[in-house]
């Protein structure tokens, strides 16, 4: 096929228009190129997402935190969680751990 017979071609003629041209540079331009290109506004919306959810993730670790605070306050409270989490004691007292079989670790594995 010759190049005078593929001028002859409507597709051709629509794609070889100088505003058709123009415009498939500029929406290359705008897709790839440019600084507020399409792929980097959608990695900065997925971004924002991400953060939206981390915010919310530690909005409820703050209220959580909040109200053990609360609950902190109390000084029965604080011996309660000082008993259970650091196995503290009073004076002439002892505790015993007792633990469950499957709550062991297997050390042989």
């Amino acid at each position: 096929m010759k190049f005078s017979e593929l001028r002859k071609k409507k597709w051709f003629i629509i794609l070889s228009s100088t505003y058709v041209l123009i415009l498939l540079l500029f929406i290359a331009w705008m897709l790839f190129f440019d600084t507020n290109s399409y792929f980097i506004h959608k990695e900065l919306n997925d971004e924002i997402k991400a953060l939206e959810k981390s915010k919310e993730f530690y909005s409820k670790e703050i209220e959580k935190d909040k109200a053990f605070i609360e609950r902190m306050k109390d000084t029965n409270e604080i011996e309660k969680y000082a008993r259970e989490k650091y196995y503290l004691k009073r004076e002439n007292e002892d505790i015993y751990i007792i633990e469950q079989a499957d709550s062991i670790k297997n050390k042989n594995k």
